[in-house]
């Protein structure tokens, strides 16, 4: 059957706009908003509305923050493995962040994730996570990262009186055997920087790598240097820090809160960092939860 093209085309325009209505119809809001929005402005620019407006954010539970770490919380991060408690670096972070946005702690959800978890690929049943990732280009093909909130360093602990606690250089650890928990920074170390002769050891908990050093599994283990300073103060006190490697790439390492990739509430999160930073929020936060993390030596 032959249809004339000018009726043929007004059938095709028709079904295009009733496809588009449709489509839009059925878009979930905040999604909407995210595609109208400025890049970290958190303004719809179609409506003039705040999607940052303190309080109303469009969050996985209305009127509630959900905010996941891991479990066991260690210290000094959260205090008494009790991340709700406001107590350690991190929960007080998370609570900074909360009253940026416009909630109070009663409207603050703790969730546990599993660290790994946190950074894979997936849709988030939390808000934002907050359990010392660090902000990775890797990583963001994933998520979503907020500004960083904190400056860190590796460090490397190793028993009192071993060859690894002689170790002065980034050459003298290349034939040891090193430990870090799988998917973190630490073990990119080990493997980027060190690139030791044998393969290092890789626990899924930090715990499992600090019972290693103390049963003498591995030479060393690698950590962030604030976790470094806790557990030779009060965890394994019969080890101590080796030493500190350097940032690389001239830029320091920093941990992020998690979001999920795309998250309308990602620039607002940002900007709540970025005010807490500006004004001295995380300084003091810093001071009070990590200021026995005193420098270390650096070993190049």
């Amino acid at each position: 059957m032959h249809i004339a093209p000018r009726v043929l085309r007004r059938a095709l325009a028709g079904a295009t706009v009733a496809l588009l209505a449709t489509a839009v119809g059925c878009a979930p809001q905040p999604e909407e908003k995210a595609a109208s929005a400025p890049s970290g402005t958190g303004a719809d620019a179609a409506s003039g509305a705040n999607v940052c407006a303190k309080g109303k954010l469009a969050t996985a539970t209305t009127g509630k923050l959900t905010v996941a770490t891991d479990e066991p919380a260690y210290e000094p991060w959260f205090k008494d493995g009790k991340p709700s408690n406001g107590k350690g670096f991190e929960s007080a972070v998370a609570y900074a962040v909360a009253e940026q946005l416009g909630y109070d702690r009663s409207a603050v959800v703790w969730q546990s994730v599993p660290f790994n978890k946190a950074f894979a690929p997936g849709a988030k049943t939390f808000d934002f996570d907050i359990n010392q990732v660090s902000i990775s280009d890797e990583r963001k093909k994933a998520v979503d990262f907020s500004s960083g909130y904190y400056d860190v360093r590796q460090a490397v602990i190793a028993l009192k009186g071993t060859k690894a606690a002689k170790a002065k250089s980034v050459a003298d650890l290349k034939g040891l055997k090193l430990g870090a928990q799988v998917g973190t920074t630490s073990l990119d170390y080990i493997d980027d920087v060190v690139k030791p002769t044998g393969q290092p050891a890789v626990y899924a908990k930090n715990d499992q790598a600090k019972s290693a050093l103390k049963n003498g599994q591995v030479d060393a283990i690698v950590t962030d240097l604030p976790t470094a300073f806790y557990i030779t103060a009060a965890e394994v006190t019969d080890a101590e820090i080796v030493g500190q490697f350097e940032n690389q790439g001239g830029t320091p390492e920093q941990f992020g809160l998690v979001l999920d990739k795309g998250s309308t509430l990602t620039s607002c999160v940002s900007a709540a960092v970025d005010a807490l930073r500006a004004d001295g929020t995380l300084a003091k936060i810093e001071q009070q939860w990590l200021s026995d993390a005193v420098d270390a030596p650096v070993l190049k």
